[in-house]
């Protein structure tokens, strides 16, 4: 596994060495020790598979409040999906900067999204499927999310946005008061 940074703090891209030959491919899902600084000293405690069926679907930007925060280790098993991680960390240099990276099954990237930073994504082919690990348990307490449509945010979605559900068409929107999470 190769680890790779992005302009956000804490939001890497890990490429997987993936290997193949008559019979088919083989790569290396997760190891717990490889990604251990990215893990922080937290476990997987939860893992979630979403299927989304038509293209331009956006599901997002969701995050959940401490204690529950939790950090994402995002895999897509099928079809295509441009992944998003937002900071919505109070005091960021990147706060309110969003970092996409397109998944995709035969690639096998993985994109990590911290404690602190919503998460989205658009499906980019029909069926698509993402796999997400979760260094915390779904918490419908401290869920909340923000408008993956709000302008003030610019996330340069590749398809025109469809399919977003009632719950996801209704987040706030951020606007100048708003200071961000506090970590």
């Amino acid at each position: 596994m190769k680890i790779e940074s992005t302009p956000i703090a804490d939001v890497v891209v890990v490429r997987t060495e993936r290997r193949g030959d008559g019979r088919g491919a083989f790569s290396r899902f997760f190891c717990e020790e490889e990604l251990a600084d990215l893990l922080g000293g937290r476990r997987i405690v939860q893992i979630n598979h979403s299927v989304t069926r038509a293209p331009g679907t956006v599901r997002g930007m969701h995050f959940q409040h401490a204690p529950h925060a939790e950090t994402k280790f995002v895999r897509c098993l099928r079809g295509r999906a441009w992944d998003v991680a937002l900071d919505l960390r109070a005091g960021s240099p990147t706060f309110l900067k969003w970092r996409a990276h397109e998944l995709d099954a035969e690639q096998a990237d993985m994109l990590v999204i911290p404690p602190g930073c919503a998460h989205g994504f658009q499906a980019l082919e029909p069926d698509t499927e993402l796999l997400y690990l979760h260094t915390a348990a779904y918490a419908p307490q401290a869920e909340d999310g923000v408008d993956a449509a709000d302008p003030h945010l610019a996330i340069a979605w590749p398809l025109p946005l469809a399919h977003r559900s009632p719950r996801d068409i209704a987040l706030r929107r951020v606007d100048r008061d708003f200071k961000g999470l506090v970590p």
